[in-house]
């Protein structure tokens, strides 16, 4: 097993290095500037505000999950402790409704702050989902606060700096890539306690679709202005988040599929 460690740490090692050597990542106004800007039902950025109650659905859903039990009437965790990471990633993607509701209906520095604190614990909690169930359940839980308390940092990081007009966007961009790497690191290099990791698999493709569709908001909805990328990023981060639960309500301990 210390082969396994000595990547990951190695890994991690590597990315924070260079992030640490790349020169301050500034946050662009233009972020702001959104391709539907359509006010609908007196609602301003309407599509981009409302599409948020996915996120909502599908964090209740998990919160209500997790502190209870499977359809088969057995608790979701060998070890119940490690309900908790989930239990803030859940949290986290619920919050992320109303953050990035605010933040959509008056898109600017000072509301961005609000949608990206739940996304940046939601990322960490989820790496200390992972160790619990690959490495060890102590170190997830004993991980658990620093990461979300990590994450939470970088956000309020960039917005100091970028009140002090010198915006830097790294740490949060470490928060929530280098998480995505921890994740598959974890995946490819530990074994797991459950079934069902093609579900957690999925969930990452869905966030990476997420990502490229925020990339091409204004693309997509030159297309004929009926929904924009980013839009559309919310729709499948939101699958991205189904697909986690997904595995939760289906997945065995894996001891039981091999007895």
């Amino acid at each position: 097993m210390k082969w396994r460690y000595f990547v990951l740490f190695a890994a991690l090692l590597a990315v924070l290095i260079a992030v640490f050597l790349l020169p301050a990542i500034p946050q662009s106004e233009a972020y702001h500037n959104f391709a539907d800007q359509r006010t609908l039902m007196g609602v301003p950025n309407c599509l981009n505000v409302i599409s948020n109650v996915f996120f909502l659905v599908v964090g209740l859903l998990g919160i209500r999950f997790v502190m209870g039990k499977s359809r088969e009437g057995r608790a979701p965790f060998l070890d119940p402790a490690e309900r908790w990471p989930y239990l803030v990633f859940f949290i986290s993607v619920a919050a992320t409704a109303f953050g990035s509701s605010w933040y959509h209906l008056n898109p600017n520095d000072r509301t961005l702050l609000w949608d990206r604190l739940p996304m940046a614990a939601g990322f960490m909690s989820l790496v200390a989902a992972i160790v619990a169930e690959r490495i060890r359940v102590k170190a997830g839980l004993w991980l658990l606060a620093p990461l979300v308390l990590a994450g939470a940092g970088s956000v309020i990081y960039w917005e100091i700096t970028q009140a002090n007009g010198h915006g830097d966007l790294r740490m949060y961009a470490l928060a929530q890539f280098g998480s995505l790497l921890v994740l598959l690191l974890l995946i490819a290099l530990f074994p797991p306690r459950y079934t069902h990791t093609a579900d957690f698999i999925l969930a990452l493709a869905f966030y990476a679709a997420a990502k490229l569709l925020e990339a091409a908001d204004r693309p997509i909805f030159s297309w004929g202005g009926v929904v924009s990328g980013h839009t559309l990023k919310h729709v499948a981060a939101a699958v991205s988040t189904y697909c986690i639960l997904r595995m939760l309500q289906l997945r065995s301990p894996v001891s039981e599929i091999r007895l």
